[in-house]
């Protein structure tokens, strides 16, 4: 794989969200006939040179001391059957930035299973010790099971439920909580990018009040609504998470949501509407390698096309394995003579 071209295939798929049919369309238009399963090659062998890149970028973020995961469906072709299963795409996002983190870098790496089975994050994170910020999905219980792993809740996934009554029956409950959580990321963008010491002081001051009033009035609704109402159903997912939502009150460098997450999950959704699923098992291995690497370079501010050409080419030019964390995202610099245009 030499040249720019091949480097370029497989950021115009899962950055630019151009599948790879319609690449060789593009290029068939400017007179070269490509055919599609020369284009996965050429991005199978991208991928198989950035794993050593890969591979650091779990690495160091699993010796952070927290992580958001998130999961969205990415549908994968059954092979002979002509017909998809529902497959997953993990991400887990080290980003410490809110908190003027600045012992790890961010970073985020993604995982491809054929299936949403709870055993997938319980492997992928054995090795972990710290909070753990994502929704409340059963997969995740064993990981809080002993003291290793702390859940942090996500208070957007809560005001959700409630928000969804306030639109179809607003009542002065749902108004009322719905402002007190309000006031509760007013203070978080107050304190965003304060060290881990100043945020938990705050909340402590500030927050701590609200959400004891908060848990007050869930309690008092939820001995007068019937059990089977939708509001009755919303308030039970939140109080059955309190301890999780009341996290980020004594852990500073926590987040009162899961964002971070979803963010990482945005190019996967908008690129999944067009490239529609994954080819195989293989397929989507390989897309979260490349989404791997890409996305920690958007994290770092760096363009994914100048980074990936430059270090693949440094790759395959036999890089001494003791320097691979020059080439690390939160490390590389283009050259004097390239043009490294920040990511947006």
């Amino acid at each position: 794989m030499t040249g720019t071209k091949p480097l370029q295939v497989h950021v115009a798929k899962f950055d630019h969200h151009l599948p790879l049919y319609r690449q060789a369309e593009m290029m068939a238009a400017q007179g070269l006939e490509l055919d599609r399963s020369t284009l996965a090659g050429w991005a199978g062998q991208a991928a198989s040179l950035l794993d050593p890149i890969v591979s650091r970028i779990r690495e160091v973020g699993l010796a952070a001391n927290k992580i958001h995961a998130d999961d969205t469906p990415v549908p994968m072709l059954v092979p002979g059957k002509g017909k998809t299963a529902q497959g997953r795409l993990w991400a887990y996002v080290v980003d410490d930035r809110a908190s003027g983190g600045a012992t790890t870098p961010a970073l985020v790496w993604y995982k491809f299973t054929p299936d949403r089975s709870g055993s997938h994050p319980q492997n992928e994170l054995k090795d972990f010790t710290g909070l753990l910020q994502a929704d409340a999905y059963a997969g995740f219980d064993k990981l809080y099971a002993g003291n290793r792993i702390s859940e942090v809740a996500c208070w957007a996934h809560f005001r959700r439920k409630i928000f969804e009554n306030h639109q179809t029956s607003p009542t002065p409950l749902t108004t009322a909580l719905l402002d007190k959580i309000r006031d509760l990321y007013a203070i978080e963008e107050e304190v965003r990018g304060s060290p881990p010491d100043v945020r938990r002081v705050r909340r402590q001051e500030r927050s701590k009040p609200l959400v004891d009033e908060l848990k007050v009035s869930i309690d008092d609704a939820l001995r007068r609504l019937s059990p089977k109402s939708n509001m009755a159903k919303a308030l039970a997912y939140g109080r059955k998470r309190w301890d999780a939502l009341s996290r980020f009150l004594d852990a500073g460098e926590a987040e009162i949501d899961n964002n971070i997450a979803e963010r990482a999950m945005r190019s996967v959704a908008v690129g999944r509407k067009n490239w529609l699923f994954a080819g195989s098992k293989a397929g989507g291995e390989r897309a979260a390698a490349i989404y791997s690497v890409i996305e920690t370079c958007k994290l770092n501010g760096i363009e994914p096309q100048a980074y990936i050409t430059d270090v693949i080419e440094k790759i395959a030019s036999d890089w001494p394995a003791s320097r691979w964390d020059e080439l690390m995202p939160w490390n590389w610099a283009a050259a004097p003579n390239e043009t490294c245009v920040k990511a947006a």
